[in-house]
């Protein structure tokens, strides 16, 4: 929760709002100060048989998670889910789809999961500023390496099952 407003800097006080509750406001600003919080998506990145899903390794950490990245000021979803895909893998997508979405409280970022059709599964572009490494895994391999307890995981597990669902 916000203590101080981003405007002036004074410290925020609660004031009932018809049809929202208590919520932030600045006495001096004399305005409601409503949370503030980044957006990122993460994404099933499918080979383009999609039967494949690319796992990657970043930030020197010995666990596969899903492809992510932050929403760009001015910039919708669906772009940044290609956008974030072409600078880290080096790889186009299509079949932009929307999964589900969750808050995740370490990063104070709503998490927007997509999942997204590969052009190849060339890897030969793959940025190494990014990502320390990433392969391609079965459906069932990519259940079992994904990092356990982690919000790739979770998303990674209702997309295989929405999948299995469907096929």
């Amino acid at each position: 929760m916000m203590n101080y407003c981003m405007e002036c800097g004074t410290r925020l006080q609660k004031k009932f709002l018809k049809n929202e509750g208590m919520v932030p406001y600045c006495d001096c600003c004399e305005a409601f100060r409503f949370p503030v919080f980044s957006t990122a998506v993460s994404m099933e990145v499918l080979n383009p048989a999609q039967d494949k899903i690319l796992l990657i390794k970043q930030y020197g950490k010995d666990r596969y998670v899903l492809v992510a990245g932050y929403v760009n000021q001015g910039e919708n979803a669906e772009t940044t889910v290609a956008r974030e895909v072409q600078e880290e893998i080096g790889l186009s997508v299509s079949q932009i789809r929307f999964q589900r979405s969750e808050y995740f409280d370490p990063s104070n970022t709503l998490m927007l999961n997509f999942s997204c059709v590969a052009q190849s599964e060339d890897l030969s572009q793959v940025s190494e500023d990014e990502i320390d490494s990433c392969r391609w895994f079965s459906l069932a391999e990519a259940k079992e390496a994904i990092a356990k307890g982690s919000l790739a995981g979770k998303f990674l597990a209702a997309f295989l099952e929405e999948k299995e669902i469907n096929d």
